[in-house]
């Protein structure tokens, strides 16, 4: 195990997370908030962490799947600590683990939130809650990348353990390049949007902040009553654009360098669009007479279906009250996710259209044991390893399913709100059922059942194994084992 690569890579994002926490730092400036010496404080803690973990480069720079899976996990955490801080030092969140509940929620672009009244905060702490989103909706690790590449030559270790989907290649032969390429894209998207807020007659202020929610498909919202009270115009805007940053990535890619037939026959966004399409249409004949007009129910079944499939948690109204079949395919969605390679969380729709095709193959092969059949995905053979990855995770996936609503479970809650909250966490989604409904928050689960949540939060924003990895004392056993070994070894040279 490569431990002073790790070093240097926490130390890295240390240093990132420095030069993010002076956007906080400015916009205390600007508005003149007090509060804002905490990102201060904060700000120089971390830059004299990464400081002294980068000074010392590592003599080995090579490093391979354990310790990107475990690097990406320990940095995450750490990220995700520092990050909450400033809450705790200002007052704003007293709590700490309330602090760190809403500050992983933010970086896994989750949108949970343990706030009962989000207008009370700062504006410095506002936008460094949205931000959260921003920085974690493409993925920490390919903003450093495309900054500041890594050497060794092994960094797709580090992309394949923080990107979203079954898996992760490179648009070009270089992981910088693909990273650059990624962000551009993300930056010129989030632009637009902000562009369309303003057009559309909202503060600077609010736009970015909704812009860094929708982008980062996290759903922080800046006021008490969601997007409720926006414009129609607005509405439409945040659902459109929800949708767009739930789309592969690659996608794009392809419009950038003028292949639109790749971009048009990609399969996943096919599939994307039909879950779409078809939630829509049955939710607004659903929901219709609980609206004045078709219009507004065609306009809250596209905003909810989209918050919720791309896992980014606004709300333009309060879908608890909404017919039992409409909240069903609401939660289908949950599991369903947007599309892999894009900002969203679940499980993707590559996933879930993998494991229907594996199932007909394996129905067909019954019926003609000597068939070979291969199953096919965007043109290409699935390989072996690739289902067999999809398997052990929906293993995995169940698993932690079931073992977190047990233990949430204690604090007594009924199984609708227990279920949909690890369900909202687990696949990044933000808000559940009953009492973590839109209306409602994480604030009255006990600090068991939070802790439990914020690792099932970072657990799905990492596909799972990177934290699994990091929990699995086979994992520790082994670097201990691999340890003594090294320590023997250098006795006897001596």
């Amino acid at each position: 195990m490569n431990f002073s690569m790790i070093r240097y890579v926490i130390g890295l994002v240390m240093l990132f997370e420095s030069a993010f926490l002076s956007l906080p730092c400015l916009i205390a400036l600007i508005y003149h908030e007090k509060k804002g010496f905490s990102f201060w404080i904060m700000l120089f803690v971390c830059l004299i962490i990464g400081i002294l973990f980068v000074m010392k480069k590592p003599k080995k720079t090579v490093y391979y799947a354990k310790e990107g899976f475990l690097t990406v996990a320990i940095s995450w955490i750490v990220m995700s600590f520092f990050g909450a801080l400033p809450f705790v030092i200002n007052g704003d969140i007293p709590s700490v683990v309330d602090a760190m509940f809403e500050t992983v929620s933010g970086f896994t672009t989750t949108g949970s939130s343990i706030l009962t009244d989000v207008e009370a905060l700062a504006r410095c702490s506002l936008f460094w809650r949205s931000f959260t989103h921003w920085v974690g909706g493409m993925g920490v690790f390919v903003f450093v990348l495309a900054v500041m590449p890594l050497v060794g030559g092994q960094n797709i270790h580090l992309m394949r353990a923080e990107s979203p989907g079954p898996s992760v290649g490179k648009l070009v032969p270089k992981i910088r390049k693909t990273s650059m390429i990624l962000y551009k894209i993300y930056i010129f998207m989030t632009i637009v949007m902000v562009v369309l807020l303003l057009l559309g007659k909202l503060p600077l202020f609010d736009s970015l902040l909704l812009a860094f929610g929708t982008a980062g498909t996290g759903g922080f919202s800046i006021l008490n009553s969601g997007c409720a009270s926006y414009s129609p115009y607005i509405q439409y805007l945040i659902a459109i654009f929800m949708i767009l940053f739930g789309v592969n990535f690659n996608v794009y890619y392809f419009i950038l360098i003028k292949k639109f037939k790749d971009a048009i026959h990609y399969e996943e966004l096919k599939y994307y669009l039909l879950f779409i399409g078809a939630s829509v249409a049955m939710i607004t004949y659903n929901i219709h007479s609980l609206f004045p007009t078709i219009e507004q129910a065609f306009r809250h079944a596209l905003f909810q279906v989209g918050t919720v499939i791309t896992t980014t948690g606004y709300a333009s109204t309060d879908f608890n009250k909404w017919p039992e079949f409409s909240k069903f395919i609401l939660v289908m969605l949950m599991f369903s996710g947007a599309c892999a390679g894009s900002t969203g969380g679940g499980m993707k729709v590559s996933r879930l259209v993998i494991m229907l095709k594996t199932v007909k193959k394996e129905l067909l092969s019954y019926l003609h044991p000597r068939t070979v059949r291969k199953v096919k995905f965007n043109g290409r053979i699935v390989e072996h390893e690739v289902i067999r990855g999809i398997n052990v995770y929906m293993i995995a996936y169940a698993f932690v399913l079931m073992f977190s609503v047990l233990i949430i479970s204690i604090d007594n809650f009924d199984f609708t709100s227990n279920f949909t909250a690890v369900v909202a966490t687990l696949n990044n989604i933000g808000p559940g059922l009953n009492i973590v409904g839109p209306t409602g928050n994480f604030s009255m689960y006990s600090n068991l059942s939070k802790i439990v949540m914020i690792f099932d939060m970072l657990a799905g924003r990492l596909e799972l194994f990177p934290m699994l990895l990091l929990i699995n004392p086979y994992t520790w056993k082994e670097i201990k084992i691999r340890k003594n070994k090294k320590n023997k070894k250098e006795g006897h040279s001596i």
